[in-house]
Parts: structure tokens; C-alpha cells; sequence
């Protein structure tokens, strides 16, 4: 049974990018990539393919617990149509004090949106598994237990040169000075995928050297790089979701009313393609984690 839609933890995908053939075959797409790491059960998902001029409007900006603007092939200094309307979204979104996860582009989206610089990575292409150094100082990651430093797969040319005063640099790397951010409690950015698997990377390696965006060297080299580490998924995976879902608000102000039933229950998770047809799909908890045709419609 379903329970009191009131109830129920509502998040949007703001998708960037197209999903490529492989992607879409094997995992549903990219939303079916975040799905797999950050839907829990009991929670209501949609996705909104904002690349293609698809946005929430002010109603529906205000169902929503929280956000998550995924990355994509265009440049977020880029002056699009859609990439300012995107700027102007996460402004409002802002003032309403939502959540907002932004990974790869959609965490320079966000330094560009809160008035930092961003442009064209210094050192170049950053491709591969990279140690992720975080501050010793952030209490966010003292309350998570979390390690010094954590590999995360990377896949941009593009950074973040420089963000406001307010704004709180979370983790760094030897290639990226800002690899996380954190703007008050309800934004945060991670430079890197901490969404995607290694079968993702090489295969989006071999299409950039297709299309000439690197050269065969490099993707050798990126390759070698696969194959030796390892990204730690998991830790990744509980710092976005303890983020995105206020868990960490929960644990610094001790309010039981942050803690949801949807484990205990073992509700299924409703996922709603805005896109499509508007109409509820729902997902099975061991879809998310198990299967490779994640979404299916009952």
C-alpha cells in the first residue's frame, strides 16, 4: 500500500545531457543511473529533460524536497537559451531554500548561479578514477565518518575557477581545486560522477575519441587508469543522499520528524517521467540495485 502522498519524499532530475544508446540500454537512461544511487523506497521521482526546454513551472518547483541537476556534454559558461533559464531555475530555487545536488556541469551550473567563474579546466581533460582530498575541518563529514579521501571517476574539461566568500570548498584533488562545495545547508557540488559505474566511463571514452574531443594517448592512458583503481561508490553514495534528503539536518538538530518510515515499510518507489506521459512508473526496490532495465512500467 501506498502511503499519504504528504508523506512521501518528492525529488526531480533536471536531466542535461541525451542519454547515448548504451546507456539507455543497459541502465534506463541517466536517470536511471541517479535512481540507482540516491531513490530509497517510499520516495516519488520525476525527471525533467531541461536541455530540451522541458522545466518545472512555479507549481511544481514547490512539490519538491529537493533537486538534482546531472551533467551534460555543454559548456556551463556556455550562454544557451536553456542554460540560462537553468541559472535562473537554481536563483529561485535558492530563495526557496530547496536542495539542490549538482554533479559534473550541474555543479559549475550552480558556482556560475550563486556568481563564482567557470570556464575551461587549466590542466585540460581530467578522465578517470581521482583521489578526492576533503577538509579535515568540514563537521558535515566528521558527522559521516567520513575518510580523508575517497577515488571518484572523473569526466570534464571545464572547473570552477572561482566562487563567493560565503560559499565552503568541501574536497580538492591534484587536478581540481574545487572538487566539492557547500553554499548554506541546502546546496552542494561534486565536480566528479559519483553516479557512474566504470563500464559508463570507458564507453563515453571511446565516443569522445570518436568525436576528436581527445586523442588516442590519452584515452590509452585514462584506460590504464580504469582498470587500476577503484571509485568508492558507496561513501559517495551516502554523502549525496544524506545531503540531498536533510539527514544532516536531522542529525545537527535532532528533530525525529526527519525520519521516514520507507525502509520499514517497504514501499515502492513511484517515479513520474514528465516527459512522457506524466503518468506514475513504478520501481521495485531490487530493480534499483539488481537489474539492468531499471524502469518498468506496472
Amino acid at each position: 500500500m501506498i502511503r499519504d502522498v504528504a508523506m512521501i519524499m518528492r525529488f526531480a532530475v533536471l536531466l542535461c545531457a541525451e542519454d547515448t544508446d548504451y546507456v539507455k540500454k543497459k541502465y534506463g537512461g541517466y536517470l536511471g543511473v541517479f535512481l540507482r544511487m540516491l531513490a530509497e523506497e517510499g520516495e516519488l521521482w520525476d525527471v525533467f529533460h531541461v536541455a530540451s526546454g522541458n522545466f518545472p513551472d512555479e507549481k511544481q518547483t514547490q512539490l519538491y524536497d529537493g533537486f538534482v541537476i546531472t551533467g551534460s556534454c555543454n559548456d556551463a559558461h556556455g550562454d544557451d537559451a536553456w542554460i540560462i533559464e537553468l541559472l535562473n531555475l537554481v536563483n529561485k530555487l535558492d530563495s526557496m531554500n530547496k536542495k539542490i545536488l549538482g554533479v559534473c556541469f550541474g555543479h559549475q551550473i550552480l558556482a556560475r548561479a550563486l556568481g563564482g567563474k567557470v570556464g575551461r579546466a587549466l590542466s585540460g581533460w581530467d578522465i578517470g578514477v581521482r583521489t578526492i582530498n576533503f577538509s579535515p575541518s568540514t563537521k558535515m563529514f566528521t558527522r559521516l565518518e567520513m575518510p580523508v579521501a575517497l577515488s571518484l571517476i572523473e569526466c570534464h574539461r571545464d572547473e570552477v575557477h572561482e566562487l563567493p566568500s560565503e560559499v565552503e570548498v568541501l574536497a580538492w584533488s591534484d587536478k581540481t581545486r574545487v572538487e566539492v562545495f557547500r553554499y548554506g545547508d541546502h546546496i552542494m557540488g561534486v565536480q566528479g560522477h559519483p553516479e557512474y559505474t566504470k563500464d559508463i566511463l570507458l564507453h563515453l571514452i571511446d565516443k569522445l575519441l570518436q568525436r576528436n574531443l581527445i586523442e588516442e594517448p590519452y584515452a590509452v592512458k585514462a584506460r590504464a587508469n580504469i582498470e587500476e583503481m577503484e571509485p568508492d561508490r558507496e561513501p559517495w553514495k551516502e554523502l549525496c543522499t544524506t545531503f540531498l534528503k536533510g539527514r544532516l539536518d536531522y542529525e545537527i538538530n535532532h528533530n525525529p520528524n526527519m525520519v521516514k518510515d520507507n525502509v520499514i515499510n517497504h514501499n515502492p518507489i513511484m517515479v513520474i517521467d514528465s516527459v512522457i506521459n506524466h503518468n506514475p512508473i513504478m520501481v521495485k526496490d531490487n530493480e534499483i540495485n539488481h537489474n539492468a532495465s531499471l524502469v518498468k512500467i506496472m
